[in-house]
């Protein structure tokens, strides 16, 4: 062990092995977070002063070490000396609960650091609580999460050829992509062999900035190390701006993970005399395996964190008028039909989608949600009152974020109730944004969400979002990046008030499909659009990757077998959402009676398995999916069978097998289970070798996809 280290603080819990060290100088060093015990051999670089921080701390003024940084987020002041003060260790329902005290003595900043673990779940919940107990003012320019040095411990080859690192590209319907790369296929390979110690001023990051919290990359990711078996996940919970890099420090890799920032995110905090500010929090787990294993136990985790309600224990099935569909165009008379096919096939909400407030054009007209008489003459409760008739539960479609530029209201509300930069009002797309710190904005969005809980009925709300604003505003703040965290964190304090006034109203988590995928807002939302992918070939990839940002029933996938469906088509719709949670669209009323009644029997069947589904486990036979992929498969481990969705796409052999590892040489058999009957010249043929646990398809079809379980008898 280093000399320089006085006390070591054991904190090994759920699997996790962990190590806080204090410095013979009192500083806290975070020496070890891995699934595997601590070996001091494996860290051969001994001397610790500089990195192996629990997390970074940067305040204006102060002078970093001689380490080549760049931009890194290393080094900072007074982040690399904060001291040790004293530490509390206690227990709750949910698991243990760590708290650390330290403090600059330069500044008075004291921190506590939170450090949250859930019994059983190898997964830690960070973040840090930073109060100025000095006399002046001190200016927070950097507030990391959590900060992990010297990953690259363990294992004979080089970090460049034996780490690993996963993350998520994500897009307007090309949500979840997933891309792994080792360290040297990203920049981070070794340039100087012949030193000792790595002095890059460059970084691998992956970053957001603004409002739509994953318009760019998902606020999670993957490092293994292929030579240990050890593989590190994380996620960010942040619905704004956040940030995680790997780069290195002297002759070792950190991984670093953090909020806003100001070189990324125009983001600084004045912290006055006696105040506090809470960084974003983050969920950081390490465990023996690859995906599987990490996104399992991130599953758990997040069922742990989400806020309990109805809607993640019954799964109901949803129709919504959208997709597909009615585009945003809702009638009386198109909405009528649709309520009936829709209760015949067994849908349980039903959700009239844009459009119903405004009699003709509304993108810019928005913010006031009053009922279009045009649209429905009979008022728009005649048709919730018909899905109540039929045993659905009516919902609506609410952009309460926005209002557009040529909304009454907009014009009425002062300059201050919206984002504003330069002295001017944000516009993005024809729509202002809404700053929910003002009073003036949580009194309307009440009045609307409450009225149209009253008014019509409404027991669904789909809160859509379509706009970016940036990255934040400059009304009453020090930076605009501090305005836009403090609007988020006024944004779901509002959404705790609505359930708790609501508390049986369902709300999903809609930004133009899957643009603010983060547990920030699913914490708090139990259902998340994954996009407004209009192609079911490609809407398959964001199926089969979606378990790994986000539990399976929180994960709303669209079914939208068109007028002129074959059953192909519709199969393969079906199987889309299956797995998930279904968000049931297309004519119903229209299609012809095959294809009706294959979407039956899917959502038949999707009732059939729904109570596994909420407690299941994902894994990837095939791994992770990507664009062009020609075979896809996901798997749902439940009790006592997996579920198995199947896809080809033009695969020349239309032959796709599937190694289900934990089935073999288990007793065990395969069964197709959707469809029951397959359409005449295009049956699948399939074989399951339990000794191996392979499942052998053999499609019929060029585009085609089919249903298995495996059930376990031992």
């Amino acid at each position: 062990m280093d000399r320089s280290i006085s006390r070591v603080i054991d904190l090994s819990e759920n699997g996790l092995n962990i190590l806080l060290a204090v410095t013979g100088e009192g500083a806290l060093k975070l020496l070890h977070f891995s699934s595997k015990p601590f070996d001091e051999k494996e860290l051969h670089y001994r001397d610790i002063s500089e990195g192996f921080n629990l997390f970074e701390l940067d305040i204006a003024g102060f002078d970093r070490p001689q380490e080549r940084h760049g931009t890194k987020y290393i080094g900072c002041m007074p982040g690399n000396r904060m001291q040790y003060v004293t530490h509390s260790d206690d227990r709750d329902e949910y698991g243990r609960i760590v708290k650390v005290e330290t403090v600059d003595e330069m500044t008075s900043v004291h921190v506590i650091s939170t450090l949250r673990f859930f019994d059983n779940i190898p997964v830690m919940r960070i973040w840090h609580d930073i109060t100025n107990q000095g006399g002046e003012m001190q200016t927070i320019t950097f507030a990391g999460t959590f900060e992990y040095s010297a990953i690259d411990r363990g294992g004979s080859r080089s970090a460049d050829d034996k780490l690993k690192v996963t993350y998520a590209d994500n897009k307007w319907q090309g949500e979840l992509m997933y891309r792994s790369f080792y360290l040297r296929e990203i920049g981070q390979e070794r340039t100087q062999p012949d030193t000792f110690v790595r002095r890059s001023s460059n970084r691998f990051q992956i970053f957001n900035a603004g409002n739509w919290s994953t318009k760019h990359y998902l606020p999670m990711g993957m490092l293994e190390n292929e030579d240990t078996d050890v593989t590190y996940f994380w996620q960010i919970e942040n619905n704004g701006s956040w940030g995680w890099e790997i780069s290195d420090q002297n002759d070792h890799l950190y991984l670093q993970l953090y909020g806003p920032t100001e070189n990324e995110s125009h983001w600084f905090k004045d912290l006055q005399p006696g105040e506090t500010f809470r960084t974003v929090p983050a969920a950081v787990g390490a465990c023996a395996g690859g995906i599987d294993c990490a996104m399992g136990h991130l599953t758990d985790y997040r069922r742990k964190i989400r806020r309990p309600n109805a809607d993640n224990e019954t799964l109901p099935v949803i129709f919504n008028d959208y997709m597909n569909c009615l585009f945003g165009d809702p009638t009386t008379e198109k909405e009528m039909p649709l309520i009936d096919a829709a209760a015949d096939a067994g849908a349980e909400y039903f959700v009239i989608d844009a459009g119903w407030y405004s009699d003709g054009d509304w993108w810019d007209s928005v913010g006031e949600w009053k009922e279009s008489r045009k649209r429905f003459p009979g008022g728009l409760k005649e048709v919730t009152d018909r899905i109540r008739e039929r045993g659905m539960i009516p919902g609506a479609w609410l952009e309460i974020e926005v209002m557009g530029i040529n909304c009454k209201m907009a014009k009425e509300l002062p300059d201050e109730c919206f984002f504003m930069r330069h002295g001017k009002r944000i516009f993005d797309r024809s729509r202002y944004q809404l700053d929910f710190r003002h009073p003036l904005v949580i009194e309307h969005a009440n009045e609307v969400v409450d009225r149209i809980v009253r008014d019509y009925g409404v027991g669904y709300i789909k809160m859509d979002y379509n706009i970016e604003p940036g990255f934040g505003t400059e009304v009453c703040t020090e930076s605009a990046g501090q305005g836009l965290l403090e609007h988020e964190r006024a944004y779901l304090a509002w959404l705790d008030s609505v359930w708790a006034r609501h508390p049986e109203l369902v709300i999903e988590n809609c930004s133009s499909g899957g643009m603010r995928i983060d547990y920030a807002m699913l914490s708090r939302y139990s259902i998340q659009s994954t996009s407004d992918q209009e192609n079911y070939m490609r809407y398959s990839m964001i199926t089969a990757n979606a378990p790994a940002a986000l539990t399976p029933e929180q994960a709303a996938v669209w079914s939208y077998p068109m007028r002129n469906s074959d059953p192909e088509e519709t199969i393969f719709n079906m199987i889309n959402a299956i797995p998930l949670r279904v968000h049931q669209s297309g004519h119903l009323g229209e299609l012809s009676r095959t294809t009706y009644d294959l979407v039956k029997e899917g959502l038949d069947y999707y009732k059939s398995i729904r109570d596994d589904i909420k407690t299941s486990h994902p894994f990837w036979p095939l791994g992770l999916s990507k664009i062009g992929d020609k075979e896809r498969a996901l798997g749902l481990k439940c009790q006592g069978r997996d579920l198995i969705a199947v896809w080809c796409i033009d695969s020349p052999e239309r032959v796709v097998k599937v190694p289900v590892s934990h089935a073999a040489g288990r007793k065990c058999s395969a069964f197709m289970t959707y469809p029951k009957v397959q359409p005449l010249g295009n049956e699948a043929e399939y074989d399951f070798d339990s000794e191996s646990g392979i499942l052998t398809v053999k499609f019929g079809a060029d585009v085609s996809a089919r249903f298995f379980e495996i059930r376990y008898m031992d």
